[in-house]
């Protein structure tokens, strides 16, 4: 594979905004934006506040996109299907696409629609928010990209030349013998972090403090195991891979966030998808199920459809 020389960023929330910053001084106009209709000339107009300083944004529709040697996918779970006809607008014959997304399945409901190939399997960890108008994180405490093939152990050119993309850039990069466990890892982690802190409504310092946090946090993350273990996945809860990046004991994960803010969570890519594995592969999995309806009440109490004044 030639040098990636054109980079087009899909989806820039707390996740696109980690690679808009680290690669705008080394691609400049060659790092696109992909966007559309009014959040396109919204985005053209304002750019993004990242840690307090703005970055203006070379906006492109998917089909002006077309040709990136790069597409990075960092939208919603929410949002995923609804982008596959954009995502197959903006990737041609060649490009490479990294999904982003929390969970263990866009990839290949990204390549359903355009063909495994373009894959290149890849998560993030980062603890990001959203303070005001600006996307908020600590770059030197941030532990990156994790990317590599999925059932390949050898670093393949695509994934030498994401390398030589990243080097020079304050983006951290992990080139993974095994992504797909290490992918299972991460779905492990942001179940078992997620969801209890979402329910309850606090920091991530309770996992140390409430001997109930570490037992919710654990169930759920035995129910993750035991279905990667009949997919053939074996997961130690005792890995290293299930801690994330440091941050204070205030910190609030995604879903937490998002429950804040009253918008929609990722609850369906992470509890629902464990659900319908589980049932799939006929191992019970009532803790996420349990967190499964928990937090779409919250959503629809957030909503308005349910908040009743104490008489």
């Amino acid at each position: 594979m030639d040098r990636i020389r054109r980079v087009a960023i899909l989806g820039v929330g707390a996740v696109g905004a980690y690679f808009v910053q680290g690669l705008n001084e080394k691609l400049g106009e060659d790092l696109w934006v992909v966007a559309k209709g009014e959040r396109g000339e919204r985005l053209k107009k304002e750019g993004l506040l990242i840690n307090g300083r703005k970055y203006p944004l070379h906006v492109r529709t998917p089909q002006e996109a077309r040709g990136a040697d790069l597409l990075l996918v960092a939208v919603k779970y929410g949002a995923l299907e609804e982008s596959l006809e954009d995502i197959e607008a903006a990737a041609d014959s060649h490009t490479t696409v990294m999904s982003l997304l929390n969970g263990v399945d866009s990839e290949e409901i990204i390549g359903g629609k355009i063909g495994m190939e373009h894959m290149l399997y890849a998560f993030i960890k980062i603890a990001s928010e959203r303070q005001g108008a600006s996307v908020v994180f600590d770059v030197d405490s941030t532990l990156g990209v994790y990317f590599g093939e999925a059932g390949r152990q050898e670093q393949t050119e695509r994934m030498l030349a994401v390398a030589e993309l990243l080097q020079g850039t304050n983006i951290r990069f992990h080139m993974c013998p095994d992504i797909v466990k290490d992918m299972w890892y991460k779905y492990a982690f942001n179940i078992g972090k997620n969801l209890p802190q979402a329910i309850v409504g606090c920091g991530i310092g309770a996992y140390e403090d409430s001997s109930h946090m570490a037992f919710l946090s654990q169930k759920l993350q035995e129910e993750v195991a035991a279905v990667a273990s009949a997919k053939g996945i074996s997961l130690s809860l005792e890995s290293d891979s299930l801690k994330g990046s440091p941050t204070n004991k205030g910190g609030r994960y995604s879903t937490l966030q998002d429950l804040d803010a009253k918008r929609t969570t990722e609850i369906d890519m992470f509890a629902g998808a464990m659900v319908r594995m589980g049932r799939e592969l006929g191992i019970p999995t009532p803790y996420n199920e349990f967190a499964y309806h928990t937090i779409k009440a919250l959503e629809e109490k957030n909503q308005g459809k349910f908040d009743y004044p104490p008489i």
